[in-house]
This record gives structure tokens, sequence and C-alpha cells, in this order.
């Protein structure tokens, strides 16, 4: 069973970057659409990017859009989430999760979540 381990978190200065890696273990990531979700205090769950297993990209949340960078290496089992330019509102719990084959465009599909990784953007 496929299972999934957030790092990379930490706390960073507004602009600063951070990568998170989403690793997989006990399953190959070959055909498996890997997003990044976050949940900021008080808020939702929300989307950020998912890749699929082509690459294709697909962007949930506009606000991230043109700051973070999903990529993938199949031969490491690992999805990364590069942000840049982060900002106080980045700050949340990221978390990554499957989806077999396609970035469903709801969340509830995806499965295998990991615990989450803290990001704290803040002076």
């Amino acid at each position: 069973q496929l299972q999934l381990a957030e790092s990379g978190g930490g706390l960073v200065q507004p602009g600063g970057s951070l990568r998170l890696s989403c690793e997989a273990s006990e399953s190959t990531l070959d055909y498996q659409a890997i997003g990044w979700f976050r949940q900021a205090p008080g808020k939702e769950r929300e989307g950020v990017k998912c890749i699929a297993p082509n690459g294709h990209v697909t962007n949930y949340a506009e606000s991230v859009k043109d700051r973070f960078t999903i990529s993938r290496d199949n031969a490491r089992n690992t999805v990364y989430l590069q942000m840049n330019t982060l900002k106080p509102e980045d700050t949340a719990v990221y978390y990554c999760a499957a989806h077999y084959t396609i970035c469903s465009d709801f969340m509830a599909l995806f499965n295998s979540w990991g615990q989450g990784t803290q990001v704290t953007v803040s002076s």
C-alpha cells in the first residue's frame, strides 16, 4: 500500500523559499498523480498543485500559480514543491496525497495522505 511522507517545512522569512518533498514508500509513484494541499489555522484544506504521471501540472490555487513549482522524480519516488517568494498567508500545514493516474478536481478522491509538514512564513 502506498505511503507518503512530507518533509522540508520550516520557518522562513517573507520573500524566502522552501522546497517540500513528498516521498513514497511501499509502492511506486509511476502511475500516481500527486497533489499538494495545505491547511491554514482555522481554514479548510485547499488544493495547491498536482502533477500527473506524465508530468502534466494542474494548478488548484491561483494565489501560488506563479510562485510555486511542482516536479517529480520517479526514480527517487519523490515529488517536490518548490515555493518561492513566500508570504505570511502561505503559512499552513502542507500535505501530499495520491490519485491514480489523474489530478482529480475533487480533493476527497485523493488517498494515501501524509502526516503533513508545517510551513511558517514570518519575520
